[in-house]
Formats: structure tokens, sequence, C-alpha cells
């Protein structure tokens, strides 16, 4: 295309908006066919120097008197989270200063002129990321009914052998107390998978109830009594991979109203957490402690130390997503539930870093006084 300079006026023999029998072609200005478009533009030369641009470019970008192409492009950064689709020879950017999205596309006149013209895509990146957003809310939401579903389905499916296995180990107790001669110790180990499967019905039971009617029976307790119960149903694992649980609780710490089985379940997988997360920690300083006080706002803080590997930062960002997992076998859905349970009670489930090394999960439940103090 031919545009010949005419002293400082831009000109062409053959650009034009729209197409038209090449007889009636006019020689038009450049610089107000740049000022006739709608959308930014602007004039280049070969240097990089900024020749003409319209209203809408100035009302964009602002640009310096000596703007240059560098300094322009370098405005500019490619989409991070979308990927729109788009035109050979355009280039989707975002811009930090305007807070905006724009197609760039650069067009060449001749005579060492380059035609920039920026269309505003805003409000079509928004539309994407709303898209892409109800599009995880509605897969989190299917995948969530689906564990739903699947924790009904086995809570019936699990109600009935484990009474059989109570009953069956029930009988079992009352043979050997018949029988002289035998361990002691194994009584108490019936008594102790009696209490283990007993525990495991009433979370069953729970996990039944609280699907149906999604109301917990709360009733008041104090926090030594479930931790200490934690402890010792989890005293067999926590020996298997030689780990020292250790229960901290004051006496005198306030009670609090809560579904002692349902919190139970979240102390039980946060020391159970804990264990797995000390697998590589040396032996003889596999410690996860189980502690209580009493915080500024009068509430009882409950806490969940280990000494493991702890957890990057970019882990700790995802942590109570639902799904999410650092675990090659796990669901990812533990710690999501734990927060949920927790929130349901009034209270919080965050994380911090041992000062010791390791991990820390905390989480404050209200006091039985506090309770009875609100209107």
């Amino acid at each position: 295309m031919e545009m010949p300079v005419q002293s400082t006026a831009l000109r062409s023999g053959a650009c034009t908006l729209n197409p038209a029998p090449r007889a009636s072609v006019a020689d038009v200005d450049a610089d107000a066919v740049v000022q006739a478009l709608h959308l930014a533009a602007a004039i280049f030369d070969d240097s990089g120097r900024l020749l003409s641009h319209n209203a809408a470019f100035a009302s964009d970008f602002t640009p310096p008197p000596e703007l240059t192409r560098r300094a322009f492009e370098s405005r500019f950064q490619p989409f991070a989270d979308v990927d729109l689709p788009h035109e050979a020879g355009t280039d989707e950017v975002y811009c930090p200063s305007t807070g905006r999205s724009y197609s760039l596309a650069w067009s060449n006149l001749g005579h060492g002129l380059r035609l920039l013209t920026a269309l505003d895509l805003s409000d079509r990146v928004e539309w994407v990321r709303r898209h892409r957003a109800l599009q995880d809310q509605l897969l989190f939401t299917s995948r969530a009914m689906s564990v739903g579903e699947m924790a009904t389905t086995l809570a019936h499916e699990l109600n009935q052998p484990l009474a059989t296995i109570i009953n069956y180990l029930g009988a079992g107790q009352r043979l050997i107390e018949k029988l002289p001669g035998l361990p002691p110790r194994l009584n108490e180990a019936l008594d102790m998978a009696r209490s283990q499967a007993e525990h495991a019905a009433a979370v069953i039971a729970r996990v039944r109830e609280f699907v149906r009617t999604r109301e917990p029976r709360r009733d008041i307790h104090h926090v030594g009594e479930f931790a200490s119960h934690v402890v010792q149903l989890l005293q067999l694992e926590a020996q298997k991979h030689r780990v020292l649980l250790r229960v901290e609780i004051a006496d005198s710490l306030p009670e609090v109203r809560v579904d002692r089985v349902m919190i139970e379940q979240v102390l039980a997988n946060l020391v159970k957490n804990g264990i797995e997360a000390m697998r590589t920690t040396p032996p003889d300083e596999r410690i996860v402690r189980v502690g209580a006080r009493l915080n500024a706002d009068g509430r009882v803080q409950i806490r969940v130390s280990d000494r493991g590997c702890g957890l990057a930062d970019t882990t700790v960002q995802q942590l109570f997503a639902p799904f999410f997992t650092t675990k090659s076998n796990g669901m990812g859905v533990g710690l999501a539930i734990c927060r949920s349970i927790v929130e349901f009670h009034e209270g919080n489930l965050y994380f911090e870093d041992n000062p010791e090394g390791g991990a820390s999960f905390v989480f404050t439940l209200p006091a039985a006084s506090q309770e009875a103090e609100q209107p």
C-alpha cells in the first residue's frame, strides 16, 4: 500500500474503512481515519515514535508526548488465567495501569508506518471468568452431592455389620470371663476393639443424623474428656508409627457445648494428619501434642501440633479447599469437612507454623458460659 508522507500530514491513496470500487476511492488523511475509529487507535513510525492517536487512545492510555512503541508495549502483561480464542496477528493482554484487558492488533500501512488498534476486552474477559467460576461451582456441587450420597449409602451399609461386630465382641468377652488362665491383656484387647467399634457406630449414626437434619446434638463436655478419648482410640496407630501422643489440657478450662462425636472426629482427623506428617521425622522427635487454653476472646482454643515436614505457602492457600489433598491416596475432604463441623459449632479452624518445626492446626469453640450469656 503506497502512502507518501506530505509535510507533517499523513496521507494515503488507498486507506479506507469500507471496501469500495477503485473509481470512488479518494485521498484520505490517515490521521483523520485514526480519529474516525471508535476504538483506541494510534500510528507509530518505523523507529517506534508515536505520530498520531485518537481520543479513545488518549482516554485509555494517557500517552506522554514522547511515547515509544517499546514503552507502550511494556505496560501490558499476558493473561494469567483466561485463554480467549483470538485472530492471528492479535495479542490478548492485560494493562495493570488501567485495570483493563485489550486485544492489540498491528497493521502495516507502508512507508514505515504502523497502525495500532486496541479493542477493550474487559467485559468479555470478566464474562469468561464468571462462566468458569460457575462451571467450577457446578462441578464442586456435583462432587459434593456424590460424596453426600456415598456417605449416606456407607452409613446404611456399615451400620448392620458394626452392630454384629459389637455383639460378637461382647459375647467373646463373656466367654473369656468364664475361662480361667487366659492372659488379662486378651480381655483388654477385646475391650478396646469393642470401644473402637462402638465409636465407629456412633460416628455413622451421627453422619446419618447430620445428613438428615443438619442439626447437631450438643451437650456440655470438658475438652480434656474427648481429647483423651481420641488419643486412646489412636494409640495403636501412633505406636505403629512410633509417635508419642500427649494431651496437655488443664482441668480448670471452661466446658464447651458441642456434639461430642462430631468434634471427636475433627480432633481425630487432625491427630491422624499429624501422625502421618512425621514419616520422615527422627523417631525421638515424633510427638503430637493436643493442648487447649482460653484465648483473648474467651473462647476455648484447641491446638494439635506435630513435628513433621510442615506445609509450603502454596499448599496453605488451598489447605481447606474441598478435594484438595497432598496425600497420594487422599480424597481431599477431611479438612474441608472438619472446617464445616467447627464452623457449625460457631468456631474457626486455621493453620499455623509450629515454632518447634512442623505444623499446628487450631480450632476454637465458644465456652458454654459464653453461650449462656448470649441473649
